[in-house]
């Protein structure tokens, strides 16, 4: 499918308005839009194609599974793990990589985490990831007192009330919701992961600190929330779109703050024209 020329910019979350910023109107995609808001939406199969930029450049993610019940967990009591958490949700950072083209991350799986241990006692799974621009925003919106201190000459205490530097609700972020699959250890696909995460080397398959193997997550959903809802959609995403995009697709498109400059709110239509 061809990408349209809106989402070859920063579609992700914000898009073309050629009047200048406009804050957000807090209703989700599938509400009408206000006359005087003129928002290119990426669509459904352009938000994917922004999932997978996203996966690819994002090594990092959150996997959510459950505690099993006591009688089926042997060995919480080795873990001192409370009573009265079976069935309860546990979210916890791990290592991603995108080494296949299907759009299932690969995750190094040590045995002993808890993620896995969950897993294994038949807990679901699910991995989130979101999107963190490497490079602040050209200008932000600030707060009444930020822009005092910036006023006042304060620039420390200034910058010390936007810990975020940037607008985090106006980015995209998903949730891959689908099962580990055991993956085969090759020289490729070690090589990915280090490439990657290159402390991951020493927790390979093989070695002698913890027993370790590489899984795919297979994907069966995708939720996704591109931003806020009057300039992005919010829904759930295609699997098949997901597995069919192609690195070509991908490495087409640009997410905001990819590149220095950009704006917070909106590309008015000089910003993207050459692009």
């Amino acid at each position: 499918m061809k990408l349209s020329r809106g989402l070859l910019s920063l579609t992700a979350c914000t898009s073309v308005y050629a009047a200048g910023p406009v804050p957000p109107q807090h209703f989700s995609s599938s509400q009408e839009l206000e006359s005087s808001t003129r928002f290119e939406i990426p669509t459904r199969y352009e938000s994917a194609v922004l999932g997978r930029r996203i996966l690819a450049l994002t090594p990092l993610g959150v996997l959510s599974t459950v505690f099993p019940s006591a009688s089926k967990d042997e060995e919480s009591s080795n873990e001192n793990r409370p009573a009265g958490l079976g069935g309860v949700p546990v979210g916890l950072m791990d290592y991603v990589a995108d080494c296949e083209d299907s759009g299932d991350p690969t995750i190094l799986a040590i045995n002993i985490a808890t993620s896995f241990k969950n897993v294994a006692a038949g807990s679901n799974i699910s991995l989130a990831l979101q999107w963190t621009p490497p490079h602040p925003p050209e200008k932000r919106i600030k707060s009444i007192t930020s822009f005092l201190l910036s006023f006042l000459g304060k620039k420390e205490e200034s910058e010390r009330q936007d810990p975020v530097p940037y607008s985090a609700a106006n980015l995209p972020r998903f949730s891959l919701i689908g099962y580990l699959e055991k993956v085969p250890t090759t020289p490729f696909l070690s090589g990915c992961f280090v490439k990657a995460h290159p402390d991951a080397k020493y927790w390979l398959p093989g070695n002698r600190i913890h027993e370790s193997e590489f899984v795919r997550l297979v994907v069966q959903q995708i939720y996704w929330i591109g931003g806020f809802g009057d300039r992005a959609y919010i829904g759930w995403l295609d699997p098949a779109d997901w597995k069919n995009i192609t690195r070509e697709d991908w490495e087409n498109v640009k997410l905001p703050g990819e590149k220095k400059g950009w704006k917070e709110w909106s590309i008015a239509a000089e910003d993207w024209k050459d692009l």
